[in-house]
């Protein structure tokens, strides 16, 4: 065998062994981002579990506001069915930002509960409501870390499929940019009282 060809053979084999290293981690990182979103996944299914029982509470003191409970419930719905897409293919943009669509719209709907309850002294005065007032509360926070260690996951896999020469492994071998899961609160949500029963007051 020539010079040539052993050079040629060398490259090939370095080539090799640098495009596997690279599948390697991407895969890593891959794993990595399904297992940050598998965190935000039990934490949305804690929000979900509190929305029946908070609006249980609220039925025997709210009989004037079906409309802003059914909403909470239809809300409810969709984002589980959001979540479920995203369990189901969790590469997908599609799937990630119907969900923060719909977590939105959840997010929305309970802001509007809380705001309504406010009104209602015998409600906010209610313990099983300040319970899951605060269970929600400290949902609401871890979901916001989950989220943040999602997106610096994604982040990290995405810088590392882009840069080149690891786009081409990345290209060719079907890495596609991972979607940064961006806030599930909306404008609305945010700029409607954060109402806190029991002691604290709104802000």
């Amino acid at each position: 065998m020539s010079a040539t060809a052993w050079i040629v053979l060398g490259l090939v084999a370095v080539l090799a062994v640098w495009a596997v290293t690279v599948y390697n981690r991407l895969v890593q990182l891959r794993n990595r981002i399904a297992n940050a979103f598998g965190q935000i996944d039990v934490q949305l299914k804690r929000r979900h579990d509190l929305v029946p029982n908070l609006v249980e509470v609220a039925k025997g003191y709210l009989s004037h506001e079906a409309a802003t409970l059914e909403a909470v419930i239809k809300a409810r719905g969709q984002a589980q069915g959001a979540a479920a897409a995203v369990r189901a293919e969790p590469g997908s943009a599609n799937a990630m930002g119907a969900l923060a669509a719909a977590e939105g719209v959840l997010g929305s709907s309970l802001g509007r509960l809380m705001v309504v309850a406010e009104a209602y002294p015998e409600l906010k005065a209610d313990a099983t409501m300040q319970s899951l007032s605060e269970e929600l509360t400290s949902t609401e926070n871890r979901l916001g870390f989950a989220r943040q260690a999602y997106n610096d996951q994604a982040l990290e896999f995405n810088d590392a499929a882009a840069q080149f020469p690891d786009v081409v492994v990345a290209r060719l071998l079907g890495f596609p940019t991972v979607p940064m899961l961006e806030s599930t609160r909306s404008d609305e949500e945010r700029a409607a009282p954060q109402v806190r029963f029991g002691t604290n007051d709104a802000t």
